[in-house]
């Protein structure tokens, strides 16, 4: 019985990784490769592959297709009023990867689309779990909604990037082949597939944050819950829609984000307080932080899964390290328990005025941080280490230029968000 359950086991496995798969999706929602008409069939999968292979295969542009389309124009995103293949629909439209790829620079290759509404709301949903994303989502919870909120979701997120990149870094799958699948994506393409980081931070960040606010917030469980859900599941499925991943890895990050919410969910408060009061807790934060971003950096060679790492990680070491300046200084944001459950104001023109007011200039305060120390931090690391610092996407792949260049600038981004934005907001009173 167990030998059967193994197999048919093995067996369902291997049908969700199967690329075919997701072809078969993506020709559903409406996406077409623009593929040579005697294309080669795609390899079996030989498992897991070097970077170094997939790396030659993205520079030989290997993507929607060799040949055929290489004379295609470098623009990149959706080009609706180009011609199309003829007899094609009339709402079919070109289109191309919305960025190039973060280790090679390839721009990838032309795809169609016959259903718009989907490919916007799939990119949507994609962009759920990028960078910039981040930067918004994070400082508009702390400063408008709920501080205790915000850098408990911090804490949680950076410590589900490390495990889940980590764990890419290990497993070293590769991205499901093209053709069949038509690279919508093309930006991460590079880097190790299983498990999808898209969908562990699609699933943690929603989940944690119904986790979190439901019992300190007045609102209804079905409600907290079908946000959650449906948000996790749109990450998800964009995924599946840009050809990044198979429908097991995306299935594998979600069940994998959810094992870690589970150990966090007992301890978080316990992490939160220690931050906040323990006279340690800023060397404890500073060690723990920079050994796991060593951890991740020996895993692999280099791409940029680990430079996210040291990002998510530095990230969250810098909201630490303000979380407890604030404390020791008595400018914590936090309500007082008296007032749980909390409600939602009703909302007033004032009131809505205020709030973008404070997200508006406290985003600009923390891009223009991100800007400075990027302009300094790369090329200070590459004179102090003696490296060339004419060619920063080079200069990068060092660990002793990448490791520090993400810790400095991004848990100064850190720092800034959690502790000096929210002064600058009391002087402006705006608070």
């Amino acid at each position: 019985m167990a030998n059967v359950f193994l197999k048919t086991f093995v067996q369902m496995c291997n049908y969700l990784q199967d690329p075919c798969l997701v072809a078969r999706f993506q020709h559903f929602c409406g996406i077409r490769g623009t593929f040579p008409d005697r294309a080669a069939k795609p390899e079996p999968d030989s498992g897991p592959s070097e970077l170094r292979r997939r790396l030659q295969s993205s520079e030989a542009g290997v993507g929607n297709g060799a040949a055929g389309v290489a004379a295609a124009p470098q623009v990149n995103g959706m080009q609706g009023d180009d011609p199309v293949r003829p007899g094609a629909p009339s709402d079919t439209a070109r289109a191309k990867p919305l960025r190039r790829n973060s280790l090679t620079g390839d721009v990838g290759q032309e795809f169609l689309v016959h259903n718009k509404f989907l490919f916007y709301l799939f990119t949507f949903g994609t962009e759920l779990g990028n960078e910039m994303f981040f930067i918004i989502f994070f400082p508009f919870v702390f400063w408008n909604i709920d501080a205790l909120v915000s850098r408990r979701l911090i804490v949680v997120w950076a410590w589900n990037l490390f495990v889940g990149q980590s764990t890419k870094d290990m497993v070293r799958w590769s991205r499901p082949a093209s053709p069949p699948v038509v690279k919508v994506e093309v930006f991460y393409n590079s880097e190790y597939s299983m498990p999808s980081t898209h969908a562990m931070t699609g699933t943690a960040i929603p989940f944690c944050l119904f986790m979190l606010t439901y019992g300190r917030w007045q609102y209804p469980f079905l409600l907290g819950f079908s946000v959650a859900l449906s948000w996790s599941v749109l990450v998800c499925v964009s995924r599946v829609y840009m050809g990044m991943h198979s429908v097991l890895e995306v299935i594998t990050g979600f069940l994998y984000t959810l094992l870690i919410l589970a150990f966090f969910q007992p301890v978080l408060d316990k992490i939160d307080n220690y931050y906040m009061t323990d006279h340690y807790a800023p060397l404890v934060i500073i060690v723990s932080h920079v050994s796991l971003g060593l951890v991740a950096f020996s895993l692999d060679s280099w791409s940029t899964s680990r430079g996210d790492t040291a990002q998510a990680l530095g990230t969250g070491a810098g909201a630490a390290l303000a979380t407890h300046v604030n404390y020791q200084l008595g400018l914590l944001l936090d309500v007082p328990l008296s007032s749980l459950p909390l409600t939602l104001p009703p909302l007033d023109v004032s009131m809505v005025l205020r709030s973008l007011l404070r997200f508006f200039i406290g985003v600009a305060v923390i891009l223009v941080t991100r800007m400075v120390m990027k302009a300094t931090t790369i090329p200070f690391l590459c004179r102090l280490f003696g490296l060339p610092s004419d060619d920063v996407r080079q200069a990068r792949q060092h660990m002793r230029v990448e490791l520090p260049y993400r810790y400095i600038v991004y848990s100064v981004v850190g720092f800034v968000c959690v502790s000096f934005v929210p002064l600058l907001f009391r002087i402006l009173n705006l608070a």
